[in-house]
């Protein structure tokens, strides 16, 4: 072999080398995580509460989840937004952070240093925000966007969470009216404006037990509150729509929340890129063969039950919200512990009515038909639960 040939295979091997390299390191880079701290709104309490001054105070945990990436949180701020039935002029609202980290004290300044969130840890912070003005029995809901900026291998990152913390809470629903229907009588039950805090037993139990039967009374959870309460609702400055979703939110009718790229994308990031391309090219297939609604089928029911942006009441309508996990254990357990049976519904003023999960005692025929006229209504009525209560023969 000559030298020339000789010089060929070498420099073919380094070429070889240095791409298999250069793929090795591009691939372990797209697994790698940027700047993975999880927000967790935690525990909100309204302290005060008086005509002329409330005072909500929350702790928030900023959590570490990898096992080999340090995170750093250079600032913190908090931003207030208030919802009410009136007008906020004359009403100011004070927001207050001090860090409770478990190995460094907060300064007295309120400074907020660079701290460090090592690997498999978290820290936590206080956050007070104190409401005061004349008159503020018109408040009706705090929402708190808690900006912090994130520091490591992904670079200097910004990132916002949010807690949506609810002022007033109805008395009793005695004056609401029951709305006949074919085959019962239908109570739309209007509830505060649900949270993570919440727990969908004890929002039965305290908005509906006290004016049920249970031996016969049936009581229907929507599908968007019960997630809510769970959740699964995601900022859309969060969301990064990858190559598929940018590409296939176009085919989708306007009107549909897979039609946005980061709607479509929320859909991407719960089943797979794969999983949604594959599923659109065999919806588009059985389109042509003469049967629509493939691709909701082949991408799984998440797919008909995310809710894009304006797809609920506020100030969740500025949220993607996707549907419920596991409502079948949910309505079981509505069951077990209050004695109602229960179902989650997603309702629509078209009159479709789907039944997600309901307990064994329950026909979907029933359902369908006491809900066809969406009693709980598509706007910002609140409420989230209807009592069924079936017509005696």
């Amino acid at each position: 072999m000559s030298i020339a040939a000789i010089l060929g295979v070498i420099i073919g091997v380094v070429v070889a080398v240095t791409a298999l390299g250069a793929l090795a390191i591009e691939w372990k880079y797209r697994r790698q995580p940027v700047n993975p701290l999880v927000f967790h709104p935690g525990a909100w309490e309204l302290i005060v509460r008086e005509r002329d001054r409330f005072l909500v105070v929350g702790e928030v945990t900023l959590d570490n989840p990898t096992p080999n990436l340090e995170i750093m949180v250079p600032e913190v701020k908090a931003e207030v937004m208030l919802l009410s039935k009136g007008s906020l002029s004359g009403i100011t609202t004070h927001t207050e952070i001090v860090s409770q980290h478990p190995d460094a004290p907060a300064r007295e300044d309120g400074y907020w240093f660079a701290y460090i969130v090592k690997t498999r840890q978290s820290t936590r912070f206080k956050v007070s925000v104190e409401i005061r003005g004349e008159d503020l029995t018109a408040l009706q809901t705090l929402w708190v966007k808690v900006r912090y900026l994130t520091y490591g291998p992904g670079g200097r990152i910004p990132r916002t969470g949010h807690v949506i913390f609810p002022l007033q809470y109805p008395k009793s629903i005695e004056t609401a009216k029951w709305l006949t229907k074919e085959n019962a009588q239908v109570l739309p039950v209007k509830t505060h404006l649900l949270n993570h805090l919440d727990d969908p037993v004890e929002i039965v139990r305290r908005y509906v037990l006290p004016h049920a039967n249970p031996t016969t009374d049936i009581v229907t959870i929507g599908e968007t509150p019960l997630a809510i309460v769970q959740g699964r609702w995601r900022d859309p400055a969060s969301v990064k729509p990858g190559w598929v979703a940018r590409r296939l939110c176009y085919f989708f009718l306007p009107t549909s929340s897979l039609a946005t790229a980061c709607g479509l994308q929320t859909l991407v990031d719960v089943v797979g890129a794969w999983r949604v391309f594959w599923a659109f090219v065999g919806g588009a297939i059985l389109k042509v063969l003469g049967r629509p609604g493939g691709f909701y089928q082949l991408a799984g029911e998440q797919a008909r039950l995310i809710d894009d942006v304006t797809g609920t009441l506020p100030p969740y309508d500025r949220f993607i919200v996707l549907g419920p996990k596991n409502p079948q254990a949910v309505v079981d357990r509505i069951r077990r512990e209050t004695g109602l049976s229960a179902a989650v519904v997603d309702v629509n003023d078209l009159k479709a009515v789907k039944i997600l999960a309901a307990t064994s005692d329950l026909s979907d025929s029933f359902l369908e038909t006491a809900l066809r006229t969406n009693p709980a209504g598509n706007a910002d009525e609140q409420t989230p639960l209807v009592l069924i209560r079936p017509r005696q023969e």
